[in-house]
């Protein structure tokens, strides 16, 4: 008997910028308000989750290690309530959904929780030689911010990749600033119309002025012109660069999670589903062009879905 899975209820932070207004709130407590707040729109009891999934990459503090477990007990759920973190790097979040919702597929568990949270403006530095100590000289810090946004294999920046599948793919620096602020208008629009409000949990944190919410993203560039765009110049290569920081993709602060449950444990609980899990793939690919990796992706997940 086959078991669907459905989404019930979703929420996430707004989206702050690299040094904004999130820089200060660890991912543990942007993870725990998220699934606190999920859990009441979706009318559920914290004891009642079977598990809790977060995609996570860059630890900023030692509980960050189990991130996933510290957003489940301080978000609410029970003490005997499993937790696991994932890390796909950029996929972590969409892979901490699937992986809840292959425990609900599976029989493990009727309710699950899947979600990601990263603050990377708190990304910490690394002195990789101090522990067995440095003996002598100058001792190198590491930045584990920079260091997750490089390839592994060929050491090369994300935005490097980027340039190299630009090249391959004949794509331009005004493709690229158009989708870019195309991108920028839409979120400003949506962001004027209100659109986003429902799904933003506010994040309230307390200052010597008294308390300020955070409950608008900030990344988005009000405004964005062409023009604005054609001012930059290439960041990560000086010759022929095409990738800016105008269209480069963010460095941003943020959290989310949805409750997902079995389509007849909603039903009987009178819920109405938001969405329906269709089907879901990977795919690797080069890593010097990991940008194109959702290309593969959605081509698997549409035939495995039979909408090719």
């Amino acid at each position: 008997m086959s078991r669907e899975v459905v989404v019930v209820s979703a929420v996430r932070t707004a989206i702050g910028t690299f040094g904004g207004g999130l820089k200060d709130v660890p991912p543990c407590t942007l993870a725990a308000s998220v699934v606190r707040e999920s859990l009441a729109r979706a009318q559920v009891e914290g004891d009642q989750v079977g598990h809790v999934v977060f995609g996570h990459v860059v630890n900023t503090e030692p509980r960050d290690m189990y991130l996933s477990r510290v957003a489940a007990l301080d978000g609410g759920c029970g003490q005997g309530t499993p937790a696991f973190n994932v890390n796909r790097l950029c996929g972590s979040g969409l892979q901490a959904i699937v992986s809840a919702a292959q425990a609900i597929a599976l029989g493990d568990t009727d309710i699950a929780i899947g979600g990601g949270a990263e603050n990377m403006s708190r990304a910490p530095y690394a002195s990789l030689a101090s522990r067995w100590g440095i003996r002598m000289g100058d001792a190198k810090m590491v930045d584990m911010m920079v260091g997750a946004l490089h390839d592994p294999f060929h050491n090369i920046h994300m935005g490097v990749t980027a340039e190299n599948v630009a090249a391959k793919m004949g794509i331009s620096r005004e493709d690229q600033d158009a989708l870019a602020v195309e991108s920028h208008n839409r979120a400003e629009r949506a962001t004027q119309a209100g659109y986003f409000k429902e799904q933003i949990l506010p994040i309230v944190q307390k200052t010597r002025k008294g308390d300020v919410s955070f409950d608008a993203d900030e990344h988005f560039r009000a405004g964005c012109t062409m023009a604005d765009l054609a001012k930059l110049k290439p960041v990560f290569l000086k010759e022929n660069g095409t990738v800016t920081a105008g269209n480069a993709s963010g460095i941003n602060d943020a959290a989310a999670a949805v409750v997902l449950m079995e389509r007849a444990v909603a039903d009987k609980r009178g819920l109405k589903p938001m969405a329906r899990l269709v089907a879901y793939a990977h795919a690797g690919v080069d890593p010097k062009y990991m940008g194109i990796g959702p290309v593969p992706a959605t081509q698997k997940v549409l035939e495995k879905a039979g909408l090719t």
